[in-house]
């Protein structure tokens, strides 16, 4: 990876950025207690000791992972974080789907067999988004039954609350500040190197994120700067709203079978490594 001082002019920033950096943010104990106070001001008696990071990282085939995860309170308390500057209400659903991968991992972590006559011991959950975006008229809360079952009873709700701005001052505060300034910054210089060194030293003269930014300096240029891989390039067409139709021709493509992957992968404009991928998964290698 490229030294903050070295790295080329043209490298562009890694389009994960914000993301990137909220995650690695609070890795750090000192940074993920300051979040859970953020959450939970009224805590007064919790300490670094007492969160444990369960952060999900791909895990699953379709490399299921979210941004933040962690259990407080001594398995009182589990809460799931995630950063978004696009408003989706899919967010719901992948909330829905960290949440039992997590509850997954938590009774194998905790040797507990939901199949036996015991009942288990489950810690609460709280899940959290902070939106980054433009607010204009955002909720304070979403949940599953009124955004995708229309109010409709249901036999499961999931609820996810949003923060916009956090308190001024704290730990969230800062990173959606940091966020703003980041995208003035890319607005100027593009996503360059230079933007990304401005950014960094913009916020440490405004006191957002200083000490974090001065400690970690060369590792967050890093993360920003990094360039795409073919995973990356994998995760941006499945967010993309052609992905479902081009992976549709590419399933009919590989059925007939007429051509070889290579050559599929050149038409339907998608890295052989995703075509392959999808091959493997129906059988069709």
């Amino acid at each position: 990876m490229a030294d903050s001082n070295t790295a080329s002019s043209g490298e562009v920033m890694k389009r994960t950025i914000k993301d990137s950096v909220f995650t690695n943010l609070f890795q750090d104990k000192k940074y993920l207690l300051q979040l859970y106070k953020a959450l939970h001001p009224e805590d007064n008696e919790i300490t670094e000791d007492k969160l444990t990071d369960i952060t999900i990282k791909n895990v699953l085939t379709d490399n299921i992972y979210n941004d933040v995860g962690f259990i407080a309170n001594e398995d009182k308390m589990v809460i799931l974080v995630e950063a978004q500057a696009t408003w989706t209400m899919n967010i719901i659903i992948r909330a829905l789907m960290y949440m039992v991968q997590t509850y997954h991992d938590y009774f194998s972590r905790t040797k507990q067999n939901w199949y036996r006559s015991k009942k288990v011991k489950i810690p609460i959950p709280e899940i959290y988004v902070i939106f980054t975006g433009d607010r204009k008229d955002r909720p304070s809360e979403v949940s599953l039954v009124q955004e995708f079952f229309e109010g409709r009873e249901s036999c499961i709700d999931v609820k996810v609350k949003m923060i916009y701005d956090g308190e001024e001052g704290d730990i969230i505060n800062q990173y959606v500040i940091f966020t703003k300034v980041c995208n003035e910054q890319m607005a100027i210089h593009g996503r360059t190197q230079k933007a990304v060194l401005e950014t960094i030293r913009i916020c440490k003269d405004r006191n957002v994120l200083k000490e974090y930014l001065s400690s970690k300096e060369k590792e967050v240029v890093d993360i920003m700067m990094l360039l795409y891989d073919e995973e990356e390039i994998m995760r941006s067409y499945v967010e993309s709203e052609r992905y479902d139709e081009r992976i549709e021709m590419v399933k009919r493509m590989l059925e007939d079978r007429t051509l070889p992957i290579d050559k599929i992968a050149q038409i339907a404009n998608l890295p052989v490594k995703v075509v392959t991928h999808l091959a493997e998964s129906l059988h069709l290698a």
